[in-house]
């Protein structure tokens, strides 16, 4: 190896990553309401380290059937009722958004295997103009929303077939 080709190689390994390296996700975990639950969800914090905004636009994973974004909604009846939120989750550039429970999150339906405590799914995330991101999640059904949370529960899941 030349000095110059060391050169190149060491200043490109000090440039960021292009996309793929605009989207961090910390801090994620997965949970299902019980073993023989059909449905889970996935909490996390996502950050755009970019200088654009972006949209968490899709998310998949061999975990489950269907991957879809969801939110939770008040009814005029005052009743909280979880929606799929097919436009996704925008994301400003420098902006770090929360998928927590009560909150948005990402709604696994069809489980291919219970969510076993301590195990880990591979989840690909796709955003609109970042590279996709593939994160390993860990089940953790035992942790309690932060003191920030918004409640315990999935909401209504009226309308989504589990499988």
């Amino acid at each position: 190896m030349t000095f110059k080709s060391f050169l190149l190689g060491a200043t490109l390994a000090a440039l960021p990553t292009f996309a793929s390296a605009h989207m961090v996700i910390e801090d994620a975990y997965a949970r299902a309401a019980s073993p023989l639950a059909q449905s889970g969800a996935a909490f996390m914090t996502i950050f755009n380290h970019s200088d654009m905004d972006d949209r968490l636009i899709g998310v998949t994973s061999e975990a489950a059937e269907r991957l879809e974004l969801h939110t939770h909604i008040q009814t005029d009846e005052g009743v909280m009722r979880m929606v799929e939120v097919e436009e996704g989750f925008a994301i400003a550039a420098g902006q770090t958004i929360a998928l927590e429970r009560g909150g948005m999150h990402v709604m696994m339906l069809g489980l291919t295997n219970p969510l076993e405590q301590g195990a880990e799914i591979e989840v690909t995330f796709t955003f609109e103009h970042a590279d996709p991101v593939v994160h390993t999640i860990t089940i953790d059904n035992e942790r309690q929303p932060s003191s920030g949370g918004h409640g315990e529960g999935h909401g209504d899941h009226s309308g989504h077939s589990d499988g």
